[in-house]
Order: structure tokens, then sequence, then C-alpha cells
């Protein structure tokens, strides 16, 4: 059994409760739990920092994930989901994989441009762009930088397929452009549903939108005439498996039209972060939690192989496997995705003109 340590006191509206050490980092900052005071137990403000990066378009060769391409115009997620697996990237940028990941987001401000520029290059052929890979293209700040809206117009102008993921209600916001991809098969949505109990998700999930808000998501979408899924990730074997048939059942009545699902991966420091919490909000579910995925990855509680860290494998693989596919034959669920079009692509006149306009400026 892992050792257990002192819990630390939550933090209001946060999925982590602490900053484990930077393993690219040779000294760190350790907070004394006694010592907090009250205000930081009470709120951790969020900072919002300007990334500079100047490609947009992240490249993946993972043999599971099915696209190569994504943009991501956020690193760090305020939804704050304990179990993220995209925490340990906020350590390449110099952060913990804990509060920061959550209250240090990095905005991409010039992703907009950047992708029409990448889009407009001849080496440029036209595939799926996944939005996100990493972090939810509709997290809280969303709202009012509406940067995934105006990556999602490009996307649009140069009629280049997408595949959007989040957990978030906000998606709706822009039922207006995906109904316009919709109509020429250029974009599919999923919506993630871990769980169908607020009071889990207000501490597992606290930033993002609640479940009853998710399902109405899909129900906007569907009635918009946009392809929508459902996801439900990531299963956590001893806390959330019992949930897949309900989840799968109401999403299907709210509009989903297929559906996946994927078992919880710890990697890197995520393993603590998650051990920290659930000894902190579940300890009577802590043994059944971790039985469980020692039994799903060969006695460990994480197995990064590719093929197996989605799903795991043994006796539990095989159950939650066999569930889900009973489910979705049950709730009309097991249809594929049609393939979204690539014939459509073309680089706007604008883009096109641009390059020989400037040239003409020179005499």
């Amino acid at each position: 059994m892992e050792p257990v340590d002192p819990v630390t006191p939550a933090r209001r509206g946060r999925g982590a409760a602490i900053n484990p050490p930077n393993r690219f980092d040779r000294l760190h900052y350790l907070e004394d739990p006694e010592e907090l005071g009250e205000d930081e137990l009470r709120q951790v403000p969020t900072q919002f920092l300007d990334d500079t990066s100047r490609s947009i378009l992240a490249h993946n060769d993972s043999p599971d994930v099915p696209f190569t391409y994504s943009i991501n115009p956020y690193r760090g997620c305020e939804h704050g989901c304990i179990y993220c697996y995209a925490r340990p990237s906020h350590e390449y940028l110099g952060f913990s994989a804990g509060l920061d990941f959550e209250t240090r987001i990095l905005v991409k401000r010039e992703a907009p441009r950047l992708l029409a520029e990448a889009l407009s290059k001849r080496s440029w052929q036209p595939q799926a762009i996944a939005l996100s890979g990493n972090t939810d293209p509709y997290q809280p700040v969303e709202r009012r930088l509406k940067l995934t809206r105006s990556v999602l117009q490009v996307l649009l102008d140069f009629r280049n397929p997408v595949s959007i993921i989040t957990k978030n209600h906000l998606v709706t916001r822009d039922v207006d452009l995906l109904s316009d991809l919709a109509s020429m098969n250029l974009v599919h949505v999923t919506v993630s549903v871990t769980s169908l109990r607020p009071e889990l998700i207000s501490v597992m999930e606290p930033r993002t939108s609640r479940p009853e808000h998710r399902l109405k998501a899909i129900q906007t979408l569907d009635r918009a005439g946009i392809p929508v899924a459902v996801n439900v990730a990531p299963l956590i074997p001893g806390l959330t498996d019992e949930e897949m048939p309900e989840i799968l059942k109401a999403a299907a009545q709210a509009g989903a039209r297929s559906a996946q699902y994927i078992v919880v991966r710890l990697p890197g420091p995520v393993k603590d972060l998650f051990l920290e919490w659930l000894q902190r909000e579940f300890p009577q579910r802590r043994g059944k939690v971790l039985n469980r995925l020692r039994e799903l990855r060969g006695g460990r509680l994480n197995d990064p192989r590719w093929k197996h860290r989605m799903r795991g494998e043994g006796e539990w693989a095989d159950t939650f496997s066999a569930l889900f596919r009973a489910s979705c034959q049950r709730y009309g669920l097991a249809r594929k995705w049609v393939d979204l079009s690539i014939d459509q692509f073309c680089v706007p006149a604008e883009r096109r003109e641009g390059p020989k306009d400037a040239q003409l400026g020179l005499f």
C-alpha cells in the first residue's frame, strides 16, 4: 500500500492543494500546511501570462491518439481536474504540476494569426486538427478572451476540419460557427462526462461545468445539427466506474451519437497529487481505488505503454470493455464517426494575394 502522508487542507475551487517539486529544478519551495493563512486556504488567485510561442500546431506521433496535429490556445488549465494527464507539461515551463498548473495559465494571444499562417503554407496537408490535445480549449478564461472562438473562425475560413473535446458548457456559445462547420462535415465535438454526481465533480474537477450542464451542452449541439459524442473519461476504478452505464444512457438521451471511454492515467507527479487528493477527499475509498488500478496496470499505478495506457489490461479491463460495449449497444451509441471532409480545404483569397501584394510594394 502507498504510504499515507499528512493531508494538506483543500484550497477552495482548486483540485490540487499542493505544489510538488518540479522534477527539473534542484531547488524548490515547500509550504508548511500548519502555517497557511486563512486567505491562502480560501482562495489561490489565477495569474494569466502571455505565451510568446512562434508556432501553434503541436505534432503528435502517439499510435493510440487519433490525430497528428493539435492546437492548445492555453497552457495550464483552470478547470483544476486533479487527475489531469497534462499536469506534467507545466514542469517544462518552470512551474509545478500542482497548484501552478491550475493557477498560472499561459495564454497564446497570437493563436489565430499563427494558425492562419500555418494553414497558408504550401506544405500544409489538409487534415483534422484536434482542439485541444492537452488542456481544455473552453476553460473559464475563454469566456473573456475568445481565443478558441477565433481559432474556429480561422478553421472555418480555410474549410479545415476540427475535432473538439471539452468539459465545459461554454462550447455552446460557438454554436453558430460549429453549425457552419457541421454543414460541410468539418467538425466533431466530444463532451467529457466523468460523473453524474455534482458533489464529486465539485472536488475532483472544481471549475468544470456541472454534469447537468454538460448533458445540456450535448443536447444543444445535437439540436443544432452538430455531431456530438460523449467521453466517459477518465473512468476511475473504485470511484466512478459504476456510473458508466448511467452516463452513457443520459448522454444518449441528450443526443450523443457515439461514445468512448478512457481509464485514468497517473503519469509522473500526477500520481502523488491524486493520492494526496484521494486521502483528503475519499479516504474510505483509497484502498479500493489503488488496488483496482494496480490490477489494471500490472501491479503499478501507471502504465505508459502504447495501447495499454488508455484502457489497462486484465480482468478489470475486460469487464469495463464488455460493460461499455453492452451499454453502447443498448443506448444506440455504437455508431462510428463519419470521417471529416478534407476536400473543401482552400486558402482564402486574401491570404493567397497577400504575399504577391507585398512583393509589388517593393517596386
